[in-house]
Formats: structure tokens, sequence, C-alpha cells
């Protein structure tokens, strides 16, 4: 059975308000005085109408004793009677009543709930009664108590009989309390069934308005908490055009409000979060108690924590750092930005930069630390640095030979051919040297800088290698080095730039010749490894290089041996302009080597 939306709503409105502690509170207060009210009401008109009844049943009391007075005319005078105790009897039975002659010695002389004139003679002096003291006193008197002679519980009512102006008895009606409680106890139960009858009809009356106040409130809740859990499409309608109509027109234009504040908000923190996320610095915030409010994840990879672990917890108990705790102490105290450099002390050679800068808000409610790997930047300055002065020291070796040949030459060694003729030739070779230099350096440049544009083409390796073993020939020969070619796969190309490639074998082939010693080999092969590269490899049978320099083998300027270096001649560039080729032909580069075996230069390109 289909159940519609409007339906599902009223029920899950209704059952919501059976748990509304404010839906109880109001009715159970309404009902409350509703009950209490209706009982005040029921003892109220009871009381009133048990007083009425008494004194209309007196007055009826009265009544019957006066009637009776008037209709026993000079029974006093007789005495006992035995026709005047059937009189008496009779007249009780017709009025209802118990009748009762008393003279002025409290001696009944006749009662009509006795059944013969002996029992009435038996009965007690009714002298010391409460009625007949007052009669006698006030001319009539009433009481309530239990009859000694019936045993029941009676109310009386004497009246004085005078005759001439003299009294001369006491005529005394009496009726049992059971009637006057009957007749009492059936307008009670008329009175409480109408209370109860109005009491369970506004009871109702209550239940209905109570929940027609409190239904809009209780939808205007779950709208509420709907929100609360994120669900910002909320609308409520309310056909009243009261303050509960205007409060739903506000919630709804609230509601819109919220959701787009949130969407902006949420928009906001995806960029925010992706942003932050994808900074290679590391960003931490953390509040005024030093516990983690955001951390990214380049924060946890410099300082090797887990940034979801540790937020909720206190920095430091993820991150052990004296200087950085210490920064994050003092900014705290003195509300001034900092900034600093940490040594991390689990990688002493790993140089961290730190902005700490406290957030904005009186008082502070946090920092933002901002930390970024300035182990690369100080490298590349002690390279620049070394870099700047090895090409001053290369530069000026060649420059100071040159100066020190012209100074010699000018000072007369001119004038001796022998002498002019050797110290030209080392001026030559020291400009050469100079040449290659600044050629090498101006090389490197332009390759580093990107600026170098080169023409990747298809080259066929053998015609290649032969011809740059060619250009090298004259040299190896003169150290009776041989060279050999060593083709596995027949017919292979690479991609790369025709110069560039002949400038990285050159270079290769060059310096395995400069340290293979006389009568030594170096061998030229390749082919097709597991990637679908090709492996060019230039073996030699030198000295070898010793392993801890392998990892700087292709530095700028860097020499195993410097002497040695610049006794053959190398700018100590040649390597390093290989290494940058290589990568810019999409290849990488790589050595092995042992000490007098010789070394092997591996050189990765893509098949052509």
């Amino acid at each position: 059975m289909a159940i519609s939306f409007k339906a599902l709503s009223v029920i899950k409105v209704d059952v919501s308000m059976w748990s509304s502690r404010l839906f109880w509170k109001l009715f159970l207060v309404y009902a409350g005085l509703n009950i209490v009210s209706a009982i005040v009401f029921v003892l109220i008109v009871s009381g009133r109408q048990q007083t009425q009844v008494e004194e209309q049943v007196q007055q009826r009391l009265h009544d019957s004793a006066v009637i009776m007075r008037n209709s026993l005319e000079g029974v006093f005078q007789e005495g006992f009677s035995e026709p005047m105790q059937k009189k008496v009897m009779q007249l009780g039975e017709e009025t209802g009543t118990r009748l009762t002659l008393i003279d002025m010695n409290g001696l009944v002389l006749a009662d009509s709930d006795q059944d013969s004139l002996a029992q009435v003679r038996d009965m007690e002096n009714h002298k010391n009664r409460v009625e007949v003291i007052q009669a006698i006193s006030n001319g009539f008197g009433s009481s309530k108590r239990i009859s000694p002679t019936l045993s029941d519980p009676m109310l009386y009512y004497a009246l004085l009989y005078k005759r001439d102006g003299e009294p001369r008895g006491i005529v005394r009606v009496a009726i049992t309390m059971a009637k006057i409680q009957k007749e009492i106890s059936s307008i009670e139960k008329l009175i409480w069934s109408i209370a109860l009858l109005v009491s369970f009809t506004v009871l109702l009356l209550t239940y209905w308005v109570v929940a027609r106040m409190i239904r809009p409130l209780t939808i205007l809740t779950n709208a509420a908490e709907s929100i609360a859990n994120g669900d910002y499409d909320q609308k409520l309608y309310f056909p009243q055009q009261d303050e509960l109509g205007i409060l739903a027109q506000s919630f709804n234009h609230m509601s819109r409000e919220m959701a787009e504040r949130v969407r902006q908000l949420q928009a906001s923190g995806d960029r925010l979060s992706t942003v932050l996320e994808g900074m290679v610095e590391g960003v931490i915030a953390i509040n005024e108690r030093q516990h983690v409010l955001f951390a990214n994840e380049s924060a946890g990879r410099l300082l090797f924590f887990s940034p979801e672990a540790a937020e909720g917890k206190a920095l430091f108990e993820s991150v052990r750092n004296h200087q950085l705790q210490k920064s994050v102490t003092e900014v705290l105290k003195t509300l001034e930005p900092q900034r600093m450099e940490v040594e991390l002390e689990s990688t002493s050679d790993r140089i961290l930069g730190v902005t700490t800068t406290p957030l904005p808000g009186t008082p502070c409610p946090g920092l933002v630390i901002v930390l970024f790997d300035m182990t690369e930047l100080r490298r590349l300055e002690s390279l620049r640095q070394e870099f700047v002065a090895n090409v001053s020291h290369e530069l000026k070796t060649p420059l100071s030979s040159i100066k020190a040949y012209t100074e010699t030459l000018i000072r007369g060694a001119m004038d001796d051919p022998e002498i002019n003729k050797t110290f030209l030739l080392r001026i030559e070779e020291q400009a050469d040297r100079l040449h290659q230099l600044i050629l090498d350096l101006i090389s490197l440049a332009s390759i580093e800088s990107g600026n170098q544009v080169f023409d990747i083409i298809s080259i066929e390796l053998k015609p290649f290698v032969e011809s740059c073993l060619v250009d090298q020939q004259k040299v190896a020969e003169s150290k009776q080095i041989e060279l050999l070619i060593e083709e596995k796969d027949p017919g292979i190309k690479v991609k790369a730039d025709e110069e560039g490639l002949h400038q990285i074998l050159g270079n290769l082939i060059n310096n395995a010749i400069k340290y293979t010693p006389d009568q030594g080999r170096i061998t030229i092969r390749w082919q097709l490894d597991k990637r679908n590269m090709v492996l060019l490899q230039v073996q030699d049978t030198g000295i070898g290089i010793e392993e801890k320099h392998l990892a700087r083998l292709f530095e700028r300027f860097f020499r195993v041996d410097k002497a040695r270096s610049r006794e053959l001649g190398g700018t100590g560039l040649g390597l390093s302009i290989v290494k940058h080729l290589v990568q810019s032909f999409k290849g990488t580069i790589g050595v092995n080597s042992k000490v007098g075996e010789g070394s092997t230069f591996s050189v990765r390109l893509p098949r052509g």
C-alpha cells in the first residue's frame, strides 16, 4: 500500500510529537490544571449541595414538627395513650420520619418507631438530648448523632409545644442519615459524572490545542536537525499567517542562504585543500595549545609523521625537534612572525626553512607553520660557489701561463729563436685550452637552460659510431689503444640529435682514451634492453674509478685526480655535458668501475 510523502511526514511528526518533551510539559500542565480545577469544583459543589440538602431536610423536619404539633392538640395533657401511640405511628409512616412526643420532664409519651406503648414506657428519658435542651431553651433545636435506641445515625429536630403560653412538651421529628446520605451520594455521583465528562472533553481539546501548537515546532525541529546533519534542502510550509508563518518563511530563507554559504565554503575548502595538498611546501596549523588542526602531506613527508594521525594531538608528540618547538613557543609568546632554518636531527644533511606566523585574532587562536626543504637549495648554493671557484681556477691557470710566457718573451726571450718558438707553442696550447673551456661552459649553460634546440632524428648507430672512432683513431694509435665495435643487434637506430650524440660519444671515447694506459683496449657495444631502449656502452681497460667517487663523477669540474686531469688537458666539464645531453634526449647514463680493471659507461637512449 502506497503512502504519500505528506502522510509519511504527518506520521513522522506525530511520532516525534509523542516523544516531544515540550508537548508533554504543556499537555500535562494543562491536564493537571484541568483535573485540579474539576476536583476543586466537585468538592465545592458537593459540599454546598450537602449543606443545601441538610438545610432542606431540616426545613422538612421543621414543617413536619409544626404539622404534628398542630394535629396533636391536648396530647400532653392525656399522658400515655394507646390511641396517641397509634396515631404517631401512622403519622410517622405517612411522613417517612420518626416522630417522638416528649414531656417537659424528658419522659417519652409516644414514638413512631416503637411497636407498642409498653416499649415506649421502657424508653430512656430524653431530657438530656441536645435537641431537647435546645428546644426547651430556644423553642427549637436540632442535632446529628447516633440514636441510642435505634443505633443508627439520625438527624433530629425538636419543637417546643406551648399552650396558653406555657410549655407543655416537645415534638421531635427525626430522619435517618442513611436517607440523607443516599440522596447526597446520588447528587455527588451526578456531579462527578458531569465533571469527568467535562474533564475528558477538556483533555481532548487540550491535546488538540497543544498538538496544534507543537506540530509546527516539531516540524521546525526536525528540519533544523536535518540541516545540522547536512541536508540543507529543507522547506517549511505553514498555512498560518501568524508568527509561525513568518518563522517558516524566515527558516526557508535561512536554509537557502545556509545551503549557498555551505556550498561556497565547501568549494573554497576543497580548493584550499587541493592547493595545500598540492604544495611542495609543508603547512601545519596549530591552536593556542599547540595541538595540530591541519597538516598537509608535504609537512608529513618533511618531518616524518602522519598528518591524519597527528590531527588533534600535540604537535611535538609527532614531531620531536627542539628548534621548532622553541620557535613555536616564542611566536605564541611574542605574536611576532619568525623565520629560521632547522637541521633535522634524524638526518643531519637535511635542512628545512621554517616560517612561523600567528593567526589573526585576540587572543591568538594559533599559528601557521610553513616548511620548505632547503637542502637542495643549499647544495646548489654550494655547487655554485664551488663552480665559481673552479671556473676561476680553471681560467686563472691558462691565463697565468700565457701571462708568464708573454712576460718572459718581452723581457728578452723573444730574441732566442728556439725559446720563443717553444713559448709561443705553450701560449697557443693554453689559449686552446682556455678556448675549449669557454666553449664547454657555453655548451653546458645552453643545455641546462633549455634554450638549445635539438633536431631529434633516427640515427643508425653502426655507421655513426664508426665515424666517431675515425675522429679518435689518431689519438688512440698514439697510445697503441685498440678501438673495437660489438654490434649485437644489427641495424639499431636511436632517437637523438646528431651533433649532440656525436658530442656524447666523442667525450666518452676521448675520456676512455685519456685514462687507459698504452696498449689498452676500448670497446663500444650496443643492444636493445628489456624496456625497448637502446643500451650503448663504452668500456675501457683503464685505471678505473674508486666507488666513493662514482656519485659525483658527472658533476661539473669534478676530477678524481686533479693533477692528472690537468696534465691530460681535461676541462672537467665533459661528463657533465654528456649527462645533460643524454637527459635532453630522454635517456639515462650510469657507470660501473673497478680500480685497476677499467670502467664502463652505459647510456640508454630511446629506440629510433
